[in-house]
């Protein structure tokens, strides 16, 4: 039976199952004084207010240093067979950076334009970056599964990895936490697929984000809530904690 995390006390977890109630009487005054905290781990916008959020930058690198927390990574969109190791370079540069908490989004997409075999250069690249400066690997996958999994293996990848954005079916969602692996959640939880993937998925294994899209954080939160039949601050003590999981205790 799946349990969510409901309550942090003096370095102490309570876990409850997932079909029970939530919270009883004694813990609710625990909730009452747990701010609600918006975890927001792949966004194309400046961080807004209410969370604490992850700005993607594929390009520009040295701006990551105006504020606020990065990911940064060559994506397989943008890739170039004259450009992409100067790029790399440029990367490296800022990887080691405080402000820097991720590499990333990079991967593999057999729908873009890029040859794949750079799509795998590039990718490799980038897996040896994030373990050098020991962050973790945000990953783009689009019908390349089998693929990336392979090449993280291949590469004997030890930093935590998410695959963004996942928008496939349970067995899949499955498949890659069983590995160990994240998957972060965002308007695709409109799909009734993606609803029975998040809650098949392991729950310690679970972001959420907002990606590109014309959505707020606390609408994703809403609808993954509803998805795992659970409330709003079971759902963000558990994202919480799974979230410092990811990125470090350091980088709250």
């Amino acid at each position: 039976m799946k349990s969510f995390l409901t309550h942090i006390s003096e370095g102490k977890c309570e876990i409850f199952p997932l079909k029970t109630p939530v919270f009883s009487p004694q813990h609710l005054p625990c909730v009452e004084k747990t701010a609600m905290l918006y975890i927001n781990i792949h966004s194309h916008r400046k961080r807004q207010n209410n969370e604490w959020g992850v700005e993607n930058r594929y390009e520009n690198f040295a701006e990551v240093t105006s504020g606020g927390l990065f990911s940064i990574g060559l994506h397989p969109w943008y890739i170039t067979g004259s450009h992409w190791e100067n790029d790399l370079v440029s990367l490296k540069k800022v990887s080691t950076s405080e402000d820097v908490v991720a590499i990333g989004e990079c991967g593999l997409d057999k729908l873009c334009a890029t040859d794949f075999s750079l799509q795998e250069k590039a990718f490799v690249a980038q897996i040896h970056l994030a373990n050098q400066v020991q962050k973790p690997l945000i990953i783009h996958c689009v019908r390349a599964w089998d693929e990336v999994l392979s090449l993280l293996k291949k590469e004997r990848n030890k930093v935590p990895v998410v695959f963004h954005g996942f928008n496939k079916n349970a067995a899949l969602a499955q498949k890659i936490t069983s590995t160990g692996y994240y998957l972060s959640f965002g308007k695709a939880l409109q799909q009734q697929q993606v609803q029975f993937a998040i809650s098949a998925a392991s729950v310690d294994k679970i972001l959420l984000e907002t990606d590109d899209a014309d959505i707020t954080i606390e609408s994703v939160y809403e609808m993954a809530a509803q998805a795992l039949s659970i409330d709003i601050n079971s759902l963000s003590l558990q994202i919480q904690k799974n979230a410092a999981v990811f990125f470090g205790a350091a980088a709250f």
